[in-house]
């Protein structure tokens, strides 16, 4: 039987990159339906003809506002029929830049335009997995909040905080049957993000590095697809409140 029969999952951030594979494993691992969020309707569109399956759905917003976050959810949810997993990788393209780069006016914007589009669609969705008797949510954040890296200040105080959130979740939505988990790649070579990486001069140097650590290979977006299946599917019911690194050996946290 598939891992997800049955299952009505919201992407947010599915559009490309990990959330767009995800969406492809996870209707082929049976999910009922599969909806995607994000900013960019041509992008959305986009992405429903490359995955071609009458299963999937858009709905366009921003997830970092909490009007947006509500409306998203309860859309996707109205077209659903609920939401029994939440896969929330909506955290932008932060660029890496040292600390004393980052005019004091811009400080807090980095941290939050990384950490709000992440957290934000969990608590709008917590009250409908509540209300239905339990789900699955995932995040997906990154190992710059578990270890201090140079040009990483902000955007690993944002990740960080995705991680921190994830866990307290858990402790608490656990009462209603609902799991809470994060993922945490480091260089991710499929997606747009990694592009635009490599364009900056101080960002390329900075993951070269990285990838020259990465003795099982540099993670790609399939690599995160095939454990966010796993983490919503039944096999996986006792798991919540855990962080996951997968980074291809970059780091062993």
């Amino acid at each position: 039987m598939a891992q997800l029969t049955g299952l009505r999952i919201l992407i947010v951030g599915g559009t490309s990159g990990i959330g767009l594979a995800s969406a492809r494993r996870m209707l082929a691992e049976g999910a009922d339906a599969v909806t995607l969020a994000g900013r960019n309707a041509a992008r959305g569109a986009a992405a429903l003809d490359a995955l071609d399956n009458r299963a999937a759905g858009f709905v366009q917003g921003d997830a970092g506002n909490a009007g947006d976050a509500d409306r998203i959810v309860a859309e996707a949810a109205d077209r659903m029929g609920g939401v029994d997993v939440l896969l929330s990788c909506a955290g932008g393209d932060p660029m890496p830049r040292l600390l004393k780069d980052i005019p004091t006016a811009e400080l807090m914007a980095d941290v939050t335009n990384t950490l709000a589009p992440v957290i934000t669609p969990c608590r709008a969705v917590y009250p409908i997995m509540a209300a239905a008797g339990g789900g699955a949510i995932l995040c997906v954040a990154s190992d710059a909040g578990k270890i201090a890296t140079p040009g990483e200040v902000a955007i690993g105080a944002a990740m960080g905080g995705i991680a921190m959130f994830c866990r307290a979740m858990a402790i608490e939505a656990k009462r209603q049957k609902i799991r809470v988990n994060c993922l945490t790649p480091s260089v991710v070579r499929d997606t747009p993000l990694y592009e635009t990486l490599m364009a900056n001069p101080f960002a390329r140097k900075l993951f070269s590095k990285a990838e020259s650590m990465a003795d099982l290979g540099v993670v790609e977006s399939e690599d995160l697809a095939a454990l966010a299946v796993f983490l919503a599917s039944p096999a996986a019911s006792r798991i919540t409140g855990q962080t996951i690194s997968v980074t291809g050996g970059i780091s062993a946290l």
